[in-house]
């Protein structure tokens, strides 16, 4: 799971040696959360955050295959 929110993220920034994703797992529960550099934030979001939410069902459709629930969060660098 965490590759592939990796990739995706990394061909959206223009800074991807910063990207860095932290994965929490719990039972049934899964925290993903990424961390861009500042300028690659609205990238990330996009307009009315339709790219952050893109990124959700991706994962959360590759998460229903492992009975997990997923978690994507957002952050900055600072």
């Amino acid at each position: 799971m965490k590759s592939l929110v990796e990739m995706i993220v990394r061909s959206l920034v223009d800074y991807p040696d910063e990207v860095s994703i932290n994965e929490t797992s719990g039972e049934s529960i899964m925290i993903l959360e990424i961390t861009v550099s500042p300028e690659d934030v609205g990238k990330v979001i996009g307009k009315e955050g339709r790219i952050a939410n893109a990124i959700r069902t991706v994962v959360k459709a590759a998460a229903a295959k492992l009975d997990k629930k997923v978690t994507v969060e957002i952050l900055t660098q600072k």
